[in-house]
């Protein structure tokens, strides 16, 4: 099956760029490129994206409030945002992960990471560019809007989980692929595979990385002090 990616950044020559790098992959192709965040949206939906790569600082609608637009679409549940950013880790990364990215990259990432990454948003998995921080996006998270994240409003989302549902859930913080879960609570990844999208459909979660959001935010894994 084809990946249909859009394109969606207000520099010309970097659209370019991409979109040649895509169409040479035999199961991927560029279905639109977009200027701002409104258009990206349009097409989005339009031309049934199975991925947006979406630069997060755009003239007019930016990447983040185009991001919040898809994920509020039921028409687009399936649609799979990365964002593009040229610094890994700040405050906008947490607010596109917050919006419903399934992810970023840094635009300096290497063309292997790039493809990678479409791949891994296609998937419905969780992408963190490997030179970030997990523990840097944690403490974002946590710190939320100034709100206590111990407070019972945040915490009782998670009452809907089984034990062995929350069990996974904290390994999906952690950034555990299935496989590396099932070693560690030593079950099958079919099972664990199970316990996810089951987590999921409780929560409301659109994808791998709002289940991370939704970790950190409950309390339930706290953020690290490195």
């Amino acid at each position: 099956m084809t990946i249909r990616v859009l394109l969606a950044d207000d520099q010309a020559l970097l659209r370019s760029a991409f979109k040649v790098l895509v169409d040479s992959e035999p199961d991927m192709e560029v279905v639109g490129e977009a200027s701002d965040g409104a258009q990206a949206v349009r097409l989005a939906k339009a031309e049934s994206a199975d991925v947006v790569l979406m630069d997060i600082r755009m003239p007019g609608t930016d990447g983040l409030a185009a991001t919040r637009m898809i994920s509020d679409d039921p028409a687009m549940s399936h649609v799979r945002v990365v964002m593009l950013t040229t610094f890994e880790v700040d405050e906008y990364v947490v607010q596109s992960l917050r919006a419903g990215a399934s992810g970023f990259l840094g635009k300096g990432a290497e063309p292997d990471e790039l493809l990678g990454a479409i791949r891994i948003a296609a998937a419905g998995e969780a992408l963190l560019s490997p030179t970030a921080t997990k523990g840097l996006i944690a403490r974002f998270l946590a710190q939320g809007d100034g709100g206590d994240e111990d407070s019972p409003a945040r915490s009782e989302r998670l009452d809907a989980l089984t034990g062995r549902e929350r069990e996974v859930l904290v390994q999906v913080a952690g950034g555990h692929s299935n496989d590396e879960i099932a070693e560690r609570l030593e079950v099958s990844p079919l099972t664990v595979k199970t316990h996810v999208n089951r987590a999921m459909a409780k929560l409301g979660a659109r994808d791998r990385a709002q289940l991370v959001v939704i970790a950190y935010e409950s309390g339930l894994v706290r953020p690290r002090g490195d």
